[in-house]
């Protein structure tokens, strides 16, 4: 099984729409997937519940209060992890993960807030190690605009590598509130924009195995 900690302590940096787009992704590559939702807002769930029957087919988890088991012959495991983690809580995840997926919003607050959550990190001896890969990824950027550069910038000096960067798209909230994701789609558009995951899921690819 490989699994995938998507997380940051700041709010708002698009964790969920991550991690049910990996998940997604998962499932239509024909691979068993459960995508364990962690924040007590629940919202992974409650995209999983609009999800229509036809779709490639996630299970979910409820591990808002406690980390449960997971089922037997999953191959891929999504966690969509809540902001404002204790350092505690943070090392409990990672236990459950191979990789940290790392989302951040163009913005001074947003980046001030993954600057710290990436000290933190750095302070964990898996992470140090690089026993855990971390994937930085820059989320709804409009190119040539000034915030796209000033998190070009910011970026630059995470010591992290920056794996993919995510245009700002309507397709993202439209899919949201239908249970999809570009994945579940087969229009050029939906093509056009899911070519920003293409780097992010081949970066997934070689420890996954």
């Amino acid at each position: 099984m490989f699994s995938v900690l998507v997380s940051n302590i700041k709010g708002g940096v698009g964790k969920t729409t991550i991690a049910t787009h990996l998940a997604a992704a998962f499932a239509t590559a024909g691979q068993r997937t459960v995508l364990a939702e962690v924040d007590r807002q629940k919202s992974s769930l409650g995209w999983l519940a609009r999800r229509p029957p036809a779709a490639a087919g996630i299970q979910g988890l409820d591990w808002s209060k406690e980390i449960g088991d997971i089922p037997k012959g999953v191959e891929r495991l999504v966690i969509d992890a809540p902001a404002a983690m204790r350092q505690k809580d943070v090392e409990t995840l990672l236990r459950e993960a191979d990789m940290v997926v790392l989302p951040v919003l163009p913005g001074a607050f947003d980046e001030a807030a993954t600057e710290r959550f990436l000290k933190k990190l750095d302070e964990l001896k898996a992470i140090r190690k690089n026993r855990i890969p971390v994937a930085v990824v820059g989320n709804r950027l409009r190119p040539r605009t000034k915030a796209a550069d000033r998190l070009d910038d910011f970026l630059s000096g995470v010591g992290h590598r920056v794996v993919t960067r995510l245009r700002d798209s309507q397709l993202y909230p439209d899919l949201a509130a239908q249970g999809l994701t570009l994945f579940d789609l087969t229009t050029k558009r939906a093509a056009d924009v899911r070519a920003d995951w293409e780097p992010l899921l081949a970066f997934m690819a070689a420890p996954a195995g």
